[in-house]
């Protein structure tokens, strides 16, 4: 059985599915890709069935009843990554923010290297943002910066979207505790990581910015990673994490 599994959280991304799952597939490494599809309107789930009868035993389908968050698509894809025993699990956008070809970087890191955690980071040898307006650098760079003082967890990219967890980590880490939906979750799933004394390593990535489709960011994703880091070291500090 393949021991790799690309889990793409979906919401309207019918512009771009077909093409990040053949890109995905299409990998010298052999990866399995699971979308966790949030009853997406535009049909993307549709799409992704049909693209099924080509991959099959390679691409996988949950579709979800409504759009409940990025947070719980990914806890329900990591659920059911290890209920099928993959060792390798990874988070991926499906807009080609995040390159494919930089998965085998953050397998490495976990399968060759020490890494039990592995970040496609974008800050960790500078700035390496393509097409991000100045104000969206600035506010993603310096939350990374307003973690690490918070947390003490050493890390460039702490609101990374593009990692690679090892099967222990997930099954580490009570799934069932994660509270946050945008930002915030990934930053809690570094922290409880980090808490859980796991070795992260940070791979340098390019980042690109979506060309087709919508970004999903909002005020009240902000909002809730500003609040929620200080929420974690609190919760950490009373052994209530």
């Amino acid at each position: 059985m393949n021991n790799c599994i690309v889990i793409i959280p979906t919401y309207n991304e019918i512009e771009n599915i077909e093409s990040i799952i053949r890109a995905t597939l299409s990998q010298h490494k052999h990866f399995h890709v699971l979308i966790v599809d949030d009853n997406s309107p535009d049909h993307t789930a549709d799409k992704v069935r049909l693209l099924q009868t080509e991959f099959e035993g390679r691409l996988f389908l949950e579709s979800r009843k409504q759009k409940s968050g990025l947070g719980t698509a990914y806890v329900h894809g990591f659920k059911w990554a290890l209920a099928h025993g993959y060792e390798f699990v990874f988070e991926m956008d499906a807009d080609f923010s995040h390159n494919p070809h930089d998965l085998e970087k953050l397998y490495n890191a976990c399968h060759f290297g020490d890494a039990d955690l592995a970040i496609g980071s974008r800050y960790v040898t500078g700035v390496n943002v393509v097409n991000w307006p100045l104000n969206r650098v600035l506010l993603s760079y310096f939350a990374s910066v307003y973690v690490r003082m918070i947390t003490g967890m050493e890390i460039h990219d702490a609101t990374a979207g593009f990692v690679c967890y090892k099967r222990e980590v997930l099954e580490k880490i009570n799934l069932d505790k994660i509270r946050f939906v945008g930002y915030a979750f990934q930053i809690e799933m570094k922290y409880r990581t980090f808490c859980n004394n796991f070795k992260i390593s940070e791979v340098p990535i390019i980042f690109t910015d979506r060309t087709k489709g919508q970004s999903k960011m909002s005020n009240s994703i902000i909002v809730e990673a500003v609040f929620g880091v200080i929420a974690l070291r609190l919760k950490k500090l009373i052994n209530r994490l």
